[in-house]
């Protein structure tokens, strides 16, 4: 187990003009966020993390969508990142899709204007490429943010549906027994029982048309601590190598913030475990990087590669995929997910033939601003 600062992307086989939006990265970020602070409305109250969201992963996406060497047609072929971009901003924003859509405008826009700055000359196929790039990514981010609405609005109704059952069972109940009873104290008593059950049961029906409209999704508590994560990945990778589950890689930066300790070793051990499940025999690699106030955890693997009508699918509840003959993912990516999304970020994945198949949660270093329920816990418990 050793530490580099090797990072997924192989820089040698990207295009002259890979190259060069990759250096321009930060200036299009930046050029990016002032377009849609201004513009957008409710962009200006983000926090940067929060506002950037994982595009830095669709950027690094796009420099090989335009590299001839490299086997990836748009930012978006073998990638979920623009669907977990469009299910943070249904989550997390008040952004309605004609904000989605415009911020993908911009993104476009932004990449035009630095690139004329930075005095590149650019072939008609390349920009055609990244248009069409992003228009795709557009499309994806628009469809899994009504997706996301939707699975909202159905898990919060039938939850508050169910449980409707109970006070209407009091009611019911009440009501029978004021009937049958001859004893007006008795009856008075019950009456009172059916008025406080029925203002509950009023209650209970507002919650349910505020779900129909939900614009976020409430998440679990979660017990935050300081720590870094280079450290938990470092620590559960010793852990599954002492249980003969290597070899492993662990690389990247040392990346300290604010996260629920517990939850992520369990997000990371379940992408662990299926990266040793599912992948072929060889190296499984755990990378930490920050970029622009982000953290990117992903775990790496070798195998047959996920197919497309599979991918978004497997983050599913109950979801049980068959790969290389071994049956899994029943809970355990939906519980991945839910840890991301519960810091305030998502959970992606990237999987083709040729690069093997990388699992990344993508959450803000201080996820504090963005967990509606949290405990603080002076003590990290790595």
């Amino acid at each position: 187990m050793t530490s580099s600062p090797a990072a997924r992307m192989d820089e040698s086989k990207l295009s002259l003009e890979a190259r060069e939006l990759l250096s321009m990265r930060d200036d299009v970020f930046d050029h990016w966020e002032a377009s849609v602070r201004a513009e957008i409305k409710g962009a200006a109250e983000l926090i940067g993390p929060a506002l950037t969201d994982n595009l830095p992963s669709l950027y690094e996406n796009l420099a090989e969508a335009i590299s001839p060497g490299i086997a990836r047609q748009t930012a978006t072929e073998n990638s979920t990142a623009a669907m977990a971009h469009g299910s943070e901003r249904a989550r997390l924003t008040c952004f309605g899709p004609h904000e989605v859509l415009r911020e993908y405008q911009l993104f476009r826009d932004a990449i035009r204007e630095v690139s004329r700055s930075h005095k590149v000359a650019w072939p008609d196929a390349v920009w055609a490429a990244i248009s069409r790039s992003v228009e795709i990514a557009s499309c994806e981010a628009l469809e899994e943010y009504a997706a996301t609405h939707e699975r909202t609005r159905r898990k919060v109704a039938a939850a508050l549906s169910h449980d409707m059952r109970a006070p209407l069972s009091v009611m019911k109940n009440g009501a029978q027994l004021v009937c049958l009873t001859d004893d007006s104290a008795l009856a008075r008593r019950s009456a009172e029982k059916i008025c406080r059950h029925a203002d509950r049961l009023e209650s209970m029906m507002c919650d349910l048309l505020d779900a129909l409209t939900v614009l976020r999704e409430e998440t679990p508590p979660l017990i935050l601590s300081n720590f870094d994560m280079l450290d938990l990945a470092s620590d559960v990778a010793h852990q599954f190598s002492d249980g003969d589950g290597g070899p492993f890689l662990v690389v990247g930066d040392s990346v300290e913030g604010h996260w629920c300790a517990p939850a992520m070793r369990r997000a990371l051990e379940n992408l662990v475990s299926n990266a040793l499940k599912h992948g072929t025999a060889g190296e499984v690699q755990i990378t930490t990087r920050e970029r622009r106030g982000r953290l990117s955890l992903s775990v790496h693997n070798h195998g047959r590669p996920i197919p497309e009508s599979k991918r978004e699918r497997i983050f599913g509840y109950l979801n049980r995929h068959q790969g290389d003959g071994v049956l899994g993912w029943g809970i355990g990516l939906s519980f991945v997910r839910s840890v991301a999304e519960s810091h305030g970020g998502s959970a992606e994945v990237d999987s083709s033939a040729a690069a093997g198949t990388t699992f990344t949660i993508e959450v803000p270093v201080d996820c504090r601003p963005f967990v509606k329920h949290a405990t603080k816990c002076a003590q990290s418990a790595i």
